[in-house]
């Protein structure tokens, strides 16, 4: 039967309260840190998940438990590093708080095949996996030429092929986590949309991949019979357990890994590095490839969101994503690639440095001299002149008073000419907040141990990496002090 769910939130509030004093007559001897999840899990409002999925249980049957509860258990879980789903429903048993919190009788908690339930309702696909587990084997990506190198890739030529393709074929939200997404999108992303932790009006967004190892080697066996055949090293397709994954390069640590590339986008301007939209992609893809799918796929999701700047690394460092960012009104803040930068003629006689200032026929870098937005152009001035004494200059390569001025237009070369420069402060303020994706990385895999889970069907990595989100959400958002909580739950009726 559907689940049955009356009163929201606020009774879960109500029973939370009874149930504790039942088994814990004097709640304040529980340590700080545990009321300060309790806290936590007090205001989390998850009473819209029953909303959400009542189509996905039957008319008929037993009643069922509320996902609501299933969803704020596994949420628990994650917050107390229980990496099992085995060991989680043990604890339950164990610990009446763990399951008061969940909101479940502590006699009554709900066992494993029931979360792996929940999980098959959340994930909208009849397969635990996005591929087929019979395919071809493929050869391991290239490593990098040199230490710290990422896996060699023609950025141009691939950007310049599928930003055409996204732009004419858009993508559609139909991917078997999109009810996953749903919920935390109403429950958490728009709840710090509302708190001003993030500006979806104007927003800065900066992207960045990293490896996720899902298992020290990639399983799969033999479905052809050229082994017997005395054929050992044939390309018959074989079978997979975890098709999703294969072996790409980590540059960091300069060693192959098997599972993911989790591409990432964190709102820069956010204080708290908060999580916009995630995507798994195969271990072997490089970044260019993983951020122009992962990107796609997040306007179909978030179309209602404004991208003003993007936030990148040099791996996306390529003319076409430039091109496609000026044309949409993206301002790119986008590293250099270590080669082929500046140092080119630039109108015959002025050579451009990698940061985009031309130098003057001396060899000396020439000084700004303002901005024309609606020209979309900088101005650049001679360096050996002044406002009150004009040009000094002993071999003055102007007749004007005031020394050469040069305009850089942003038409010419938008990957050197930015607007801010990219030798401003500006700029380099700016850029510097792509940083911030690397923290909620940190955060992910560090702090909350996203590669423990030790999943084998893509389903659970992203159950697993949508609750991490969830719950650094719930981490950025004000909450009373234990104290004053305390005072107010005394007042509360029991």
């Amino acid at each position: 039967m559907l689940p049955i769910y009356s009163g929201g939130h606020a009774t879960y509030q109500d029973t939370f309260v009874s149930d504790l004093l039942k088994y814990y007559p004097d709640p304040f001897a529980l340590p700080k840190s545990t009321w300060e999840t309790i806290i936590q899990f007090w205001y989390l409002d998850l009473s819209l998940t029953d909303t959400v999925m009542q189509d996905c249980y039957s008319k008929f049957g037993p009643e069922p438990r509320l996902p609501s509860c299933m969803l704020r258990s596994y949420l628990l879980s994650i917050k107390l590093k229980v990496t099992s789903v085995t060991d989680w429903a043990a604890k339950l048993k164990e610990c009446p708080l763990y399951a008061i919190l969940s909101g479940f009788d502590p006699n009554d908690t709900p066992g494993v095949g029931t979360f792996y339930d929940f999980f098959d309702r959340m994930w909208q696909s009849d397969q635990n996996n996005l591929s087929p587990k019979k395919r071809f084997p493929k050869p391991k990506v290239k490593k990098g030429k040199k230490a710290g190198d990422k896996t060699p890739a023609d950025t141009d030529s691939i950007s310049s092929k599928l930003l055409p393709f996204f732009e004419r074929h858009p993508l559609k939200p139909v991917n078997p986590f999109y009810l996953i997404f749903r919920l935390y999108q109403q429950q958490f992303l728009n709840c710090s949309i509302e708190k001003g932790l993030i500006n979806a009006e104007h927003l800065s967004l900066a992207g960045d991949g990293t490896p996720v190892r899902t298992s020290a080697r990639g399983r799969k066996k033999r479905i052809c019979d050229c082994k017997e055949s005395g054929i050992h090293d044939c390309h018959c397709k074989r079978h997979y357990h975890q098709p999703d994954c294969n072996w790409g390069w980590d540059s960091s640590r300069e060693c192959y890994f098997h599972g993911y590339h989790l591409y990432m986008f964190v709102a820069s301007d956010s204080k708290n590095d908060l999580p916009v939209f995630p995507l798994l992609e195969r271990a072997s893809r490089h970044d260019m490839l993983s951020f122009l799918h992962s990107f796609f796929t997040m306007n179909a999701y978030l179309p209602e969101f404004n991208i003003e700047k993007l936030l990148l690394d040099s791996a996306m460092d390529a003319y076409p994503l430039y091109h496609y960012c000026r044309k949409n009104g993206i301002s790119p803040f986008i590293d250099l690639k270590k080669t082929n930068n500046g140092n080119y003629k630039y109108k015959e006689t002025f050579t451009i440095d990698p940061d985009g200032v031309p130098r003057c026929k001396k060899g000396l870098r020439m000084h700004h001299d303002g901005i024309e937005y609606k020209k979309n152009r900088c101005k650049f001035r001679c360096p050996l002149s002044n406002r009150k004494k004009g040009c000094y200059c002993d071999e003055p390569c102007s007749d004007a008073k005031y020394g050469r001025t040069v305009h850089t237009y942003l038409s010419d070369d938008p990957r050197i000419f930015n607007i801010p420069p990219r030798d401003s402060e500006e700029w380099k303020k700016e850029y510097d907040r792509r940083t911030s994706v690397e923290r909620s990385n940190k955060r992910e895999k560090n702090d909350y141990l996203l590669e423990a889970g030790k999943h084998r069907s893509t389903k659970m990595w992203y159950c697993r990496l949508y609750g991490i989100m969830m719950l650094q959400h719930l981490d950025a958002w004000e909450m009373p002090s234990v104290e004053d909580f305390q005072m107010s739950f005394n007042k509360l009726p029991a």
